[in-house]
């Protein structure tokens, strides 16, 4: 198994995510944006930064390169995709997933540890997990409030589409658990099918326990295993 990290112009967590997927036993290896996806790829993430500078919206440049139609095509055909923060961001913003990612309710760049409730433990990104357990992942991100129209989020909920929500440390789903005003207090999604998610938080941070001490989200990059 070989995962690309895709480079953006602005991206800040691909080493990182390189990283966390190698201390798991996972190959991993950066591929420029400009570059065609590698013919043995077998797993895609879309790593968090600030690609472009966040210029005209989060995400919405790097969308428009390229690799994302090699992207689209690998997710069609069953290949894992994973989007985290920044990559998150683009994953909605090139139609990987719904919604949008927007400018946080406090209008602050946030960095802190959060809580996050799983709430379908049926994909390859939650399948570590049991439904309602809490994991502690970090965010760091200026534009992370998850937003969709309320029609399509009841759709979301009825598909069961949304992978984790915010909530306190004792799984309560709660308006103050919720660092940046998502709707519905939503954290993380998948797409229309189980092998593309998306999240705000940070998993490769907490992988590498000599990072901040937490492991939460290794069972998150493992779906890469099991997808």
């Amino acid at each position: 198994m070989t995962v690309s990290v895709i480079q953006f112009g602005g991206s800040n967590c691909d080493r990182d995510a390189v990283r966390a997927l190698e201390h798991l036993g996972i190959d991993a290896e950066r591929v420029w944006h400009e570059d065609e996806l590698p013919e043995d790829v077998t797993g895609i993430m879309l790593p968090g930064g600030f690609s472009y500078g966040d210029y005209l919206r989060a995400g919405s440049m790097a969308a428009q390169s390229p690799i994302l139609d090699d992207v689209r095509e690998a997710a069609a055909d069953g290949t894992p995709v994973l989007g985290v923060c920044n990559g998150a961001q683009v994953g909605c913003e090139s139609s990987l997933t719904e919604g949008a990612f927007t400018t946080n309710e406090s209008a602050r760049f946030q960095c802190e540890h959060v809580y996050l409730r799983v709430e379908n433990a049926e994909t390859p990104w939650t399948a570590a997990y049991e439904e309602g357990d809490v994991i502690e992942i970090p965010i760091a991100h200026g534009e992370g409030r998850f937003e969709i129209s309320e029609d399509r989020y009841e759709q979301l909920v009825e598909e069961d589409r949304i992978l984790f929500r915010y909530c306190d440390a004792d799984g309560n789903v709660t308006e103050e658990a919720n660092p940046n005003g998502s709707r519905g207090n939503v954290a993380g999604i998948r797409g229309d099918d189980e092998n593309v998610g998306v999240l705000m938080p940070h998993p490769e941070r907490a992988t590498l326990p000599d990072l901040n001490g937490s492991t939460d989200g290794s069972g998150i990059l493992r779906g890469f295993e099991t997808a």
